[in-house]
């Protein structure tokens, strides 16, 4: 017995080193971005490396709260605008559609869930002409709208795909004591099976508000205004023909990556029970 558990605790500390080690490789692009957007452009390109700035430089930051086309917290609140408008629209057409999908048997239910699927495959680029046609023609191209839009459209299919198990796996019986109890199949769906699937309702309402966070093509392409510019496509401001200022975009790249961050800190026990119930249901 003793014998048996020096073996585990041997494998756990090797398994608890290589864990670290493997985090410190993970964590260092995000390290190595929080200590350039510190340095001064100068040290940036000093050879060898520092691994810490020796002047301190937080002119990065300050320059970017000023007016203008770099202002932080107009991207910031772009971003954040077209993230939650993308992320409500996903959901809220998401979860009923997934209910629909896992209660009823109707014709072209598997070709339409092998549609969801494919755009799932579909690349980025493949999309953006005829999108730009259709938003042409409703009079929201340059607008937030037409990224909220064309965001809503990569968490649509990912929600259904996810939330077609959970509602697939909850008893037909909970539904029918719904009805006994008075409710009609609308309140059932709202008062019942909705919070019952609510850890993947939350997963889904991250992943659309992530998607359409990091997303760089649709704002870039359907938004021309600098002004109304999410984060990604903003971030394109430091770049320039003579030559990239690296410590403001690092700068700009460190406050993108905080919501994300946050997201994920106080997120994760949704995030990790959703995807797993999500993943073995059904």
């Amino acid at each position: 017995m003793k014998e048996e558990k020096r073996k585990i605790n041997k494998q756990n500390i090797i398994y608890s080193i290589l864990a670290i080690i493997l985090l410190c490789v993970l964590l260092f692009p995000l390290f190595w971005i929080l200590v350039t957007s510190l340095k001064t452009e100068q040290e940036i390109f000093q050879i060898p490396p520092t691994f810490y700035p020796h002047v301190l430089n937080t002119k990065s930051y300050a320059a970017q709260i000023a007016t203008g086309d770099f202002n932080m917290f107009q991207s910031f609140g772009n971003s954040l605008i077209i993230a939650l408008g993308a992320m409500v629209i996903a959901v809220t057409l998401a979860v009923p559609a997934s209910y629909a999908m896992a209660r009823y048997q109707f014709k072209g239910k598997k070709l339409m869930l092998l549609g969801f699927l494919v755009t799932q495959m579909l690349p980025v680029s493949v999309l953006l002409t005829p999108m730009f046609i259709m938003f042409k023609h409703m009079h929201v191209y340059n607008t937030w709208y037409s990224a909220i839009l064309a965001d809503a459209t990569i968490g649509i299919p990912f929600s259904v795909l996810i939330l077609k198990n959970y509602f697939a796996s909850i008893p037909r019986e909970l539904e029918e004591a719904a009805y006994v109890d008075g409710c009609n199949r609308f309140t059932a769906f709202i008062r019942v099976l909705i919070p019952i699937a609510k850890s993947g309702v939350v997963v889904c309402a991250i992943f659309s508000f992530l998607y359409a966070w990091g997303d760089l093509a649709y704002g870039m392409t359907f938004i021309l205004d600098q002004q109304k510019r999410p984060m990604t496509a903003g971030i394109f401001n430091f770049m320039g023909q003579y030559g990239t200022k690296w410590s403001y975009l690092t700068a700009f790249a460190v406050v993108s990556i905080i919501p994300v961050a946050l997201i994920f800190i106080f997120m994760q026990k949704y995030i990790i029970s959703g995807m797993t119930s999500g993943a073995v249901k059904g």
